[in-house]
């Protein structure tokens, strides 16, 4: 079982700075990938940011050149720098890992989401 709990969301004028805040938590289990997504209102969420274990990462087209991913592994925290804001990045965003969970001597692979924090760009 693991749990995320993500932070950082908030109000911030277009130009302006954001970093957001995902840590993992629970017992048996090893971090895969992680992401990040937003939802825009009446959507489905999308892909902002993913980083492999490996320090692999990929970026949206929307958000390439702005936005930074990265992680701590010691802490199995995960981070989004937010740059240059533009009013249309205004969304509901998610951290989500794909893990390893060993549960009895069979990893299983499986996916986690946080709660989701809100992040408002004002032009």
């Amino acid at each position: 079982q693991v749990q995320l709990v993500e932070s950082g969301g908030g109000l911030v004028q277009a130009g302006g700075s954001l970093r957001l805040s995902c840590a993992a938590s629970g017992s048996r289990f090893s971090i895969n990938a992680m992401g990040w997504y937003r939802q825009f209102p009446a959507k489905q969420r999308d892909l902002v940011a993913r980083i492999s274990s490996d320090g692999n990462t990929n970026y949206a087209d929307s958000v390439k050149g702005r936005f930074t991913i990265s992680r701590d592994n010691a802490n199995n925290t995960m981070y989004l720098q937010m740059n240059r804001l533009k009013p249309e990045d205004t969304a509901v965003y998610y951290c989500s890992v794909l893990v390893s969970e060993r549960l009895g001597a069979i990893p299983i692979p499986k996916v986690y989401w946080g709660q989701g924090t809100q992040v408002t760009v004002s032009s």
